[in-house]
């Protein structure tokens, strides 16, 4: 049992990655982002709603800033789930996930603003690192030939503001209700948003196309068993060793991109990468004690 929340965290981060790949292979086949982004958000809201049900009257939450907190955590979600996507099509699987890493520092930015975090020069430092990382990941250090175009480097940061909106959303609720209610009410939100944006007919020739299993699988372990899995585990280990367990995720995405799908990185873009991911996880782990 020692090590047992670092293994479920672990093997989170794991589903996470692959779920990278699945929906670059999904995208290669003509599907759109939101679309993929829709299925994967509906499977995970019946796995967390079956997860509720067990123990209803538990989960049952009757203040009105839990759901406030968890509808904001659905924001966060969706949009973190679409632009993750829409950096992998404009870009490749190991820039988005990077990109997407960023998260920490959002979070940092944002607790600076609101006075939550007390400025230290390592903070500072850490934010630094994190855009020298980002600028040699994009090659944004020669305008006249970036390695990454815009639409995916927005994306990318895009998709690292939307996690840290999910990160303060799904906290501040999950202090107030359990975590599986809170990301039932998360998704449930998430999914209404999708619906609004995406293309319905095509969303439902999903149901009748020759992916269906590729969706089924990309819900399944991206979003319901995985963040189940992270869910238990994050209650048997510290926040501080999952933070950095968490990084296997962009190391799978990127191997599943340069194995499976063909993706090339430079030298320079993977100095850029270890330095984001190195620098994220040092300001996870300081901010966690």
């Amino acid at each position: 049992m020692k090590y047992a929340g670092v293994g479920l965290v672990m093997l989170a981060a794991v589903f996470w990655g692959i779920t990278g790949g699945i929906a670059d292979i999904l995208m290669s086949r003509g599907w759109d982002p939101i679309v993929i982004s829709l299925y994967r958000g509906i499977i995970g809201f019946i796995c967390f709603f079956t997860w509720v049900l067990f123990r209803f009257k538990d989960n049952w939450v009757r203040s009105t800033s839990f759901y406030i907190w968890a509808l904001l955590a659905g924001v966060g979600v969706a949009g973190n789930f679409t632009f993750y996507f829409v950096s992998i099509q404009a870009s490749s699987i190991a820039v988005a996930v990077t990109l997407m890493y960023t998260a920490p520092i959002f979070v940092l930015l944002i607790s600076f603003i609101l006075g939550m975090e007390r400025s230290t020069w390592l903070k500072w430092g850490s934010i630094a690192g994190v855009l020298i990382g980002i600028i040699l990941l994009t090659g944004a250090y020669n305008m006249g030939s970036l390695t990454v175009n815009a639409l995916g480097v927005a994306a990318g940061l895009a998709a690292g503001l939307s996690y840290a909106l999910f990160i303060f959303g799904f906290k501040n609720a999950s202090s107030l209700g359990k975590p599986q209610a809170t990301l039932t009410i998360a998704f449930l939100a998430f999914c209404i948003i999708l619906f609004i944006f995406a293309d319905m007919d095509e969303a439902a020739a999903v149901l009748t196309s020759n992916d269906t299993g590729w969706f089924l699988l990309l819900g399944i372990v991206g979003a319901g068993i995985s963040f189940i899995l992270y869910v238990i585990g994050i209650r048997l280990t510290t926040p501080a060793k999952a933070s950095m367990v968490a990084m296997v995720e962009p190391v799978t995405a990127s191997l599943f991109g340069v194995l499976l799908l063909g993706d090339h990185l430079t030298f320079v873009q993977l100095l850029g990468m270890a330095l984001i991911l190195v620098t994220v996880t040092v300001v996870s782990v300081k901010t966690s004690n």
